[in-house]
């Protein structure tokens, strides 16, 4: 008897491990590499609703912000950086947190959800030709640069790229 009972829990406590097993694998077919601090993709606002949160933060505010966008450019040397797709044309540019995650170089058109810090910024023309030329920009692009711009950014806490 205590045989049969010390065989069955063995074949439960192995039932449920293949289960558990089989439900990580499931959650790790979807279809993302994660970089950064682990966030999920749940709740990620559009980048048409990010467009508006933008448009009414001023120079100094922060806006702890989740949402889903592709990657127009990203940097070439490292993957330090990002510009992120939102709507009407206009673009946020994304830094990550304490330098200590990167991006894919070839990252470029990939669908992303990333969460982070929202802020206006100026950039200055100095960061702004680096950044030019960090995005492989031919040298007439880099050197039409000639005034500072506000810019839409975000620190990256962690980030999502759809593969």
């Amino acid at each position: 008897m205590k045989k049969s009972f010390v065989i069955l829990c063995s074949i439960l406590a192995l039932t449920s491990c293949k289960k558990e097993e089989n439900e990580s694998k499931i959650k790790s077919d979807i279809a993302y590499a994660s970089f950064g601090d682990s966030i999920s993709a749940e709740n990620a606002l559009s980048k048409e609703e990010v467009a508006a949160t933008y448009d009414k933060i001023v120079q100094g505010d922060t806006v702890a912000i989740k949402f889903k966008s592709k990657i127009k450019a990203v940097c070439k040397e490292k993957g330090c950086w990002m510009n992120l797709d939102l709507a009407q044309g206009k673009e946020v540019f994304v830094k990550f947190k304490d330098y200590a995650f990167f991006v894919p170089t070839d990252s470029k058109d990939e669908e992303v959800i990333i969460s982070g810090k929202a802020y206006v910024s100026v950039e200055s023309i100095e960061d702004l030709k680096h950044y030019a030329k960090d995005g492989g920009k031919s040298q007439a692009a880099i050197d039409s640069i000639i005034a500072p711009k506000t810019k839409y950014s975000l620190i990256a806490d962690g980030v999502l790229i759809q593969k």
